[in-house]
């Protein structure tokens, strides 16, 4: 029995010994400081081994095994179509395979999930939480993310790459969202563990705001059944009308197409026919609810092959809307002409009213603003039948629309009398 526990003894002190030189024989070679939430962890909790190092245990690679040990159940957002991509990969499926196979591959592969440190700021040994300036590394340009800070999309023309910029980008300074006003960042509404459940956000709006009956809008029932709150608070949207996509091929005039400074390689040059940033169209997203959309996209392709166009100029790839959450919600909202009387914003436009002769310019499609020729990926159109009836002046629309001006009138009265 004595020689028994000598032998336990001398392999507790054997083992305590070389884990004691496992930690010396790392802090040798790797001269870093620990900091952040991971500074009293041990080098191989994250590592694994030395036998078999993980260099980088936040990679996306192995669905970050290692982070994963601890933050269980996290492994779940390497699945979400953020890290997967796969909107955007149809979307190529379904545009562009038919005249450039590796359309994608070329052009949409530089920002992707690549681990866990693409949103923890301060790298591995030093992280820290996610905050909203990494969240725009991905979030920017015409996708939500800018528009909640008020940053618009600029055209694409040199003489509007002037002003203000971000992240390399000029932009347009608009309204920002209330919400990034009060100091709410992404976070906030954009849980991790809403984004491993494979949810778009962790809250919807009446987890927070109750309805208020005094607005005539809330009173109308049809308005809280039918509509999304965002269909009447979203106070912008940047929209992009006609994506186009020219391709070189053996063409030294490509740069003469130059729009911007930074393109100055690759085999394929962007521009937009038409960028605006109002109140958006108006469709049914996948709830059936009334909701903002946008194009994303309506693509126009031309391949240039020795300085000459080798086939159809312009031809349409894609007519494509998405039902979205535009990210600039305030207290007020449009008035009743601007849904009930407008039916441009809802893709009826008449050809009396058209401003842009697409057809005239070869470009396929009637009118940007006619559902005709055109798809909401995620939802549909208002159907015109539809349309009619919500826009009929009926005894309770005039009802409604006297009373909103009213209140107008007597906030008026109210300042004058002051």
């Amino acid at each position: 029995m004595r020689w028994t526990t000598l032998y336990i003894s001398a392999c507790l002190v054997a083992l305590n010994i070389g884990l004691g030189h496992a930690a010396e024989n790392c802090r040798v070679c790797h001269r870093v400081e620990m900091a952040g939430a991971h500074r009293s962890l041990a080098c191989l909790s994250c590592h694994v081994s030395e036998s078999a190092t993980v260099a980088n245990p936040a990679a996306a690679t192995g669905e970050a095994a290692p982070c994963n040990s601890c933050h269980r159940g996290f492994a779940a957002i390497f699945d979400h179509v953020m890290a997967t991509r796969s909107r955007e990969r149809a979307f190529a499926d379904r545009s562009f395979t038919k005249v450039d196979p590796n359309f994608y591959r070329k052009n949409c592969n530089s920002c992707h999930l690549k681990g866990c440190l693409d949103c923890h700021q301060g790298g591995g040994h030093r992280i820290g939480t996610a905050s909203a300036d990494l969240c725009l590394n991905c979030h920017r340009g015409y996708f939500v993310g800018n528009d909640y800070f008020g940053r618009a999309p600029r055209e694409d023309s040199l003489r509007y790459q002037r002003g203000k910029r971000f992240q390399g980008e000029y932009y347009l300074t608009m309204r920002p969202d209330i919400h990034a006003e009060k100091g709410l960042t992404c976070g906030d509404c954009h849980s991790m563990q809403s984004l491993a459940q494979g949810q778009k956000s962790a809250k919807e709006c009446t987890d927070c705001h109750r309805i208020s009956s005094r607005p005539v809008e809330h009173r109308i029932r049809a308005h809280l059944e039918k509509l999304e709150c965002y269909a009447c608070h979203s106070a912008w949207a940047p929209q992009e009308y006609g994506s186009f996509f020219l391709r070189f091929t053996d063409s030294p005039t490509r740069e003469d197409f130059w729009l911007k400074w930074d393109e100055t390689s690759g085999e394929y040059l962007r521009s937009a026919y038409l960028r605006k940033q109002d109140s958006p169209p108006l469709g049914l997203n996948a709830r059936g609810r009334i909701s903002p959309i946008r194009p994303q996209f309506i693509v126009y392709y031309t391949h240039i092959v020795r300085d000459r166009a080798e086939g159809r100029e312009n031809q349409l790839l894609a007519a494509e809307w998405k039902a979205y959450f535009p990210h600039t919600i305030r207290r007020g909202t449009v008035m009743c002409d601007d849904c009930h009387d407008s039916p441009r914003r809802f893709l009826l436009e008449s050809s009396q009213d058209r401003i842009y002769r697409l057809e005239e310019d070869g470009m396929t499609l009637g009118s940007f603003w006619d559902q005709r020729g055109q798809t909401v990926i995620n939802g549909a159109f208002l159907p015109e039948a539809r349309y009619r009836r919500l826009s009929a002046r009926t005894n309770a629309f005039q009802k409604g629309y006297l009373e909103k001006w009213q209140t107008f009138v007597n906030r008026v009265d109210g300042s004058s009398s002051r």
